[in-house]
């Protein structure tokens, strides 16, 4: 799924992401396009990527989450989840 925000994409953006995902397991792929990304922000989305590793392996399931990062222009004409959009 791809999310975008102009501007900078913080930890609470990043939470209000994980949380989407989370009630979307079908999902496989988390992508990013904000302006800028806060390390705190980029270190608790490739958290959760990893948490989710852990989880299929314990559970002996095959799921995992590729997250990509995109940092500069955001366009209006780009499709996907507005960030500032999701619930707080």
């Amino acid at each position: 799924m791809l999310f975008t925000k102009k501007g900078v994409f913080t930890e609470e953006d990043a939470r209000k992401v994980v949380e989407w995902m989370g009630s979307h397991p079908e999902e496989r792929e988390l992508i990013v396009m904000a302006e800028s990304v806060t390390p705190e922000a980029k270190r608790r989305l490739w958290d959760y990527a990893r948490a989710v590793q852990l989880m299929a392996d314990m559970t002996r399931e095959e799921r995992s989450v590729k997250v990509e990062i995109l940092e500069g222009f955001v366009s209006d004409k780009v499709k996907g989840l507005n960030v500032e959009e999701l619930g707080t």
